[in-house]
């Protein structure tokens, strides 16, 4: 039976070069993924949500359920594989969960980690295309511990119709996957949806999927409900839509946008990945947030995490709240939190003290007209086990943060995957094959950060031009980060030509 017209939310689809419906955004349009560049009141709701806060992604932990294993959209750029725990992307768990059974997980994590803020419901199909069982674990969590924050991730089709039963349920942060708002583009991402009980292909099945992403957005936001968008960088299909989308959803009211790249290896069996289609560069997805962070407030510390993730931002700890670990005893839950808060209340006011000594640290005055600004920015690759501070021995890091350091101050860029060096502290990997990797990962970093690093692998990233520094371990990275390019500057290797600082900028 063909979709009925009136039951589509007649919303005009925007296609590229222009936007409907306009309205003011929570975001500032700073463009730069910090925290200081959103309103006050949105600060406040997301200073300990790691996935919207890139200051509160080094101190704070999130927890994914998967409780959702159907799925009503077909994207090429995704496989939702079962029980491969070595991979770490989107749509990827080792068991999928009953409600029952992931409600005693959540607070069996909360007691494991009382860092933890959030639990979140990602799939591994859509959190909505599963509606009875998301909303069973939502109630059981909210019943159960009310401080615990309730997030969910969605591709939006069935968004609106499922809004006033988020709102009442107290979800107060969401993520809507939108990769285009041009159908033409759309219908090359997502070959086909399921509407109205059958699958819809192509183009009809892209503007369908725009129409409803781009009022459950609207939905949201007129309820108090903070979104987040994300998108997928596909090279030659929507990179250069991107801008567009991103226009898009800040005027409906999105406060913060997530570029992610592609992930495309073959081995993992997506559609994309088997034909050939590469993800983009370091370099093109950087300079595509740029592009974008004129209109939007951009988030640079995704790591597009599994729908079972477990831990800090940029760790993996699902492995040790396995149904099969995890103690099925009841819980004393009031001791559990009342350590929690203990615990996550000395992080706000580390957080806080931090805050108010640190305006002035990460940043040099600068008045020069562009002309004369002759200083260059620097990237540095950092070692980090967090909490914000440069504490990670670098044979250790299986990441490492990116920053850039200007005269105007640091910001964070992003992250970069690196194979492990060291098993132990007598055991390491084939060193030249690791080595040879983490170079090319940093290739465009002149400095890396690290609590310690050998001798071996300093001499071997030195000759590559990357120099390794160990004199700031357990230092604020920020506070490193500027003292390091000071020295630099002092040291008069930041010089550039006038026409290199007139591109710079």
């Amino acid at each position: 039976m063909d979709p009925k017209p009136h039951r589509i939310i007649e919303i005009p689809v925007t296609v590229q070069g222009g936007c409907s419906n306009p309205k003011p955004s929570a975001g500032s349009g700073c463009g730069t993924g910090q925290n200081g560049g959103l309103p006050a009141h949105i600060q406040a709701k997301i200073q300990d949500h790691p996935c919207y806060s890139e200051e509160a992604h080094h101190h704070f932990a999130r927890m994914h359920l998967a409780v959702a294993p159907a799925c009503n959209i077909q994207c090429h750029y995704c496989n939702r594989k079962y029980d491969c725990s070595n991979e770490s992307r989107p749509g990827v768990v080792s068991e999928v969960l009953k409600p029952a059974q992931a409600i005693h997980k959540a607070l069996t994590v909360a007691a494991g980690i009382p860092e933890m803020t959030v639990v979140g419901i990602a799939g591994p199909g859509d959190a909505l295309a599963n509606p009875t069982r998301t909303f069973a674990t939502f109630r059981g969590i909210r019943e159960q511990d009310p401080g615990i924050k309730l997030c969910l991730s969605t591709n939006g089709l069935a968004l609106p119709q499922h809004v006033d039963e988020l709102v009442a349920l107290g979800v107060d942060h969401v993520t809507i996957t939108i990769n285009s708002i041009d159908p033409e583009i759309g219908a090359r991402i997502h070959p086909w949806i399921l509407w109205e009980r059958r699958r819809v292909f192509g183009r009809e099945g892209a503007e369908i999927l725009i129409r409803q992403q781009q009022k459950g957005l609207e939905m949201l936001v007129e309820q108090g409900v903070l979104v987040k968008v994300n998108s997928v960088m596909i090279p030659d299909i929507n990179d250069r839509h991107l801008k567009e989308v991103s226009r898009m959803v800040k005027e409906k009211g999105a406060f913060l946008h997530n570029v992610m790249p592609l992930i495309s290896d073959p081995a993992h069996g997506t559609y994309f990945g088997l034909n050939g289609r590469r993800g983009p560069t370091e370099a093109e997805l950087s300079a595509l947030r740029d592009e974008c962070g004129g209109n939007m407030n951009m988030m640079r510390h995704c790591r597009q995490c599994r729908a079972d993730a477990v831990g800090m931002l940029g760790e993996d700890r699902g492995e040790e709240f396995s149904l099969e670990r995890i103690d099925q005893a009841p819980l004393n839950y009031d001791v559990v939190r009342e350590r929690r808060d203990q615990v996550q209340a000395s992080i706000r006011e580390r957080m806080a003290a931090r805050k108010r000594q640190g305006d002035t640290v990460t940043s040099m005055p600068s008045a020069r007209p562009v002309a004369q600004q002759t200083t260059r920015p620097v990237l540095m690759a950092v070692a980090t086990k967090g909490g914000g501070l440069v504490n990670q021995h670098f044979g250790y890091a299986r990441e490492f943060l990116i920053y850039k350091a200007t005269p105007e101050g640091v910001r964070f860029e992003g992250h970069r995957r690196a194979d492990l060096y060291c098993s132990g502290p007598d055991a390491c990997n084939d060193r030249t094959q690791v080595l040879a990797s983490t170079v090319r990962a940093l290739e465009d970093c002149e400095v890396l950060l690290c609590a310690r690093i050998g001798i071996e692998p300093w001499s071997v990233l030195e000759a590559a031009g990357i120099m390794p520094n160990g004199e700031h371990a357990m230092a604020p990275i920020e506070d490193a980060v500027m003292a390091v390019y000071r020295e630099m500057m002092a040291a008069g290797r930041l010089d550039m030509s006038e026409r290199e600082a007139i591109q710079c900028a």
